[in-house]
């Protein structure tokens, strides 16, 4: 039994062997080309922080004037005409603040509150005038101005399919110096997901002006396409 065993198994061995050049010449020929695509849109939409900083003799002190900012400043956000959804808040603390003078100790100065509250403006022509707005009624710290789209989906879309028609442009013309065509598609790969990159003209926000100047730019989706094609002959 043992050696009839091992005589099938030595007679597989052989075949697969005999197999293995009939085998080698079937394997078709390949080209793999990858094709890299953005698309430009405008934004439509802006996010930025809002904060209040304001500094007391004491913690109940700093912590109430700054509340009191705070609110009178999302009232001009929400008459503005955003909504609870495009408020909130990212941050609140109270801390003692100190000076320290040369050869000396340190000398409390006072209690620092700070409230930052993070707005998405849906209507990008109301943006300059709800920056203005803010600082009048108590915001003193502005920053983090970002653009953005709330649908992307069909931006990135868009990137996927210029991406791949690129990869097989790349690729007829390789096929055609060659000689060949290109046949069936192998493999798709996807290099990364289409993501946002700013091309901002300008970003400014100047408290004393009114209303301040912002110019959103474009945006663009990126992305990558790696395809596979059996190589065929006309």
């Amino acid at each position: 039994m043992r050696r009839t065993l091992t005589g099938l198994l030595a007679a597989a061995m052989m075949a697969q062997l005999a197999a293995a050049p009939l085998f080698a010449q079937e394997m078709k020929p390949v080209i793999t080309v990858t094709g890299e695509a953005g698309v430009k849109v405008a934004p439509d939409m802006a996010t930025i922080r809002i904060g209040v900083d304001t500094l007391e003799g004491t913690a109940a002190e700093a912590m109430q004037n700054n509340s009191a900012q705070m609110r009178s400043v999302q009232e001009a956000l929400r008459a503005s005409g955003l909504q609870d959804r495009d408020l909130q808040t990212s941050g609140l603390s109270v801390q003692p603040e100190y000076s320290y003078p040369q050869n000396g100790e340190r000398v409390l100065q006072g209690y620092r509150a700070t409230n930052g509250l993070n707005v998405q403006v849906r209507d990008l022509a109301k943006l300059g005038g709800i920056l203005d707005q803010v600082t009048k009624d108590g915001a003193n710290n502005i920053g983090g101005l970002s653009f953005g789209l709330q649908e992307s989906g069909k931006a990135q879309d868009e990137a996927r399919v210029a991406a791949v028609k690129e990869a097989r442009r790349r690729a007829e013309m390789m096929a055609e110096a060659e000689g060949v065509k290109l046949g069936r598609v192998l493999e798709i790969r996807e290099g990364s997901e289409p993501a946002p990159r700013p091309m901002m003209r300008m970003a400014a926000a100047e408290a004393a002006m009114a209303p301040a100047p912002i110019e959103a730019g474009e945006m663009e989706f990126s992305t990558s396409v790696t395809l596979t094609w059996e190589l065929i002959k006309p």
